[in-house]
């Protein structure tokens, strides 16, 4: 069922939008061409949680979609990140200001793996502090917001997430969330 590729070519090429243009061949012999990719960096996300168990939750403006968004902290796993869990360690100290003691991994999703080259690392992290203000980049501005997880399953059901890739963290995580609050500690 693989395609094998034949050529490609690209289109457009900059930081935050790379489009190229591939001829394949399918396992039957026929050409598909041409077959469009957009390529882009790997994303990070996660569930972050204080150490007073409050999720820390983000609003800022989505222009493409022209709204103001409810999200969870994120962001581009930069050249220079030596790691996913890295890149979001650094993403959520910038947009939030909190560092966090503990982070767990929740595994990768891909936006659309039909025209998309990369994938979201989704984490949960535990035990966050305000360690700094937020240290945003010239476009940005977020609102930084603390509620319980409660509000946050409620906040779901209520469908007031619109980013799908925000959504698989944020189930991903709750269960991750559970899994470790069930565990009783000896002593």
């Amino acid at each position: 069922m693989e395609w094998k590729l034949l050529s490609s070519e690209y289109l457009h090429k900059e930081p935050w939008l790379t489009v190229r243009r591939d001829k394949c061949v399918l396992a039957d012999g026929r050409i598909v061409d041409p077959y469009y990719v957009l390529e882009y960096p790997d994303w990070a996300n996660a569930m972050a949680v204080t150490e007073d168990n409050k999720v820390i939750l983000i609003r800022q403006y989505r222009h493409a979609v022209g709204k103001v968004l409810l999200e969870i902290p994120g962001g581009v796993i930069d050249a220079t990140d030596a790691s996913p869990e890295t890149a979001m360690k650094r993403e959520l100290l910038e947009e939030t200001g909190y560092a966090f003691s503990e982070v767990h991994s929740l595994g990768a999703v891909s936006p659309n793996p039909s025209v998309n080259t990369n994938l979201t690392h989704m984490f949960l992290a535990l035990g966050g502090k305000k360690v700094q203000e937020q240290q945003l980049d010239h476009n940005e501005e977020i609102e930084v917001i603390l509620v319980d997880v409660a509000e946050v399953e409620q906040l779901l059901k209520d469908h007031q997430f619109l980013q799908s890739l925000h959504v698989s963290c944020l189930f991903y995580a709750l269960q991750k969330y559970r899994e470790l609050k069930a565990v009783v500690l000896p002593g």
